[in-house]
C-alpha cells in the first residue's frame, strides 16, 4: 500500500505542478506572433503530451525514491524536474527563445544522465524516460528553430 501511495503522490505532484506552471505561463500574443518552422505542432497537442509524460516521469521518480531516496540518481531526477519546471516561465513567461534554450539544453542532458544512471539500477525507470527524451529532443529542436527564425 505504501508503494502505491508514493507512486500516486509523485504522479500528483508532477502533473499538478506542471499544470500549475502551464496555467501561469500561457502562450500569448508573443508566441502567436513568432515565425514558426513547418514542423511546429498544433497548440492543442502540448497539454495531452505533457500530461502523459508527467505521469511517466512521476512513476520513474517514485521508483527511484523507493529504491534509493538519497542516491545521485534521485538527485538527478529532482534536478531534471527543476529544469523542466523552469523552462515554461523562461520561454513563455520571459518571452525569450534564448532563455528557453539556456534551460532546455541542460534539461536534455539531465534526462540523458538520469537514463544512463537508471539503465542498470532500474531499467524500467530508464525506459519510462525514453518518450520524455524524445519529446524534449523535439522541443529542443523546435526551441532552436524559433530562436533562429526570430
Amino acid at each position: 500500500m505504501k508503494k502505491i501511495l508514493i507512486h500516486l503522490l509523485f504522479i500528483a505532484l508532477v502533473v499538478g505542478l506542471g499544470a500549475l506552471i502551464g496555467v501561469a505561463n500561457v502562450p500569448g500574443e508573443w508566441y502567436q506572433s513568432l515565425a514558426k518552422p513547418p514542423f511546429n505542432p498544433p497548440n492543442w497537442i502540448f497539454g495531452p503530451v505533457w500530461t502523459a509524460l508527467y505521469v511517466l516521469i512521476g512513476i520513474a521518480g517514485a521508483r527511484s525514491w523507493l529504491s534509493a531516496p538519497s542516491s545521485a540518481r534521485m538527485q538527478m531526477w529532482f534536478g531534471q524536474m527543476a529544469l523542466n519546471f523552469l523552462w515554461t516561465p523562461a520561454f513563455f513567461g520571459a518571452e525569450s527563445t534564448a532563455l528557453g534554450l539556456m534551460v532546455i539544453l541542460p534539461l536534455l542532458l539531465a534526462i540523458l544522465a538520469f537514463i544512463r544512471m537508471s539503465w542498470t539500477a532500474d531499467r524500467p525507470s530508464a525506459v519510462l524516460f525514453l518518450p520524455y527524451l524524445a519529446w524534449v529532443g523535439f522541443a529542443t529542436l523546435l526551441n532552436l528553430s524559433l530562436f533562429l527564425l526570430n
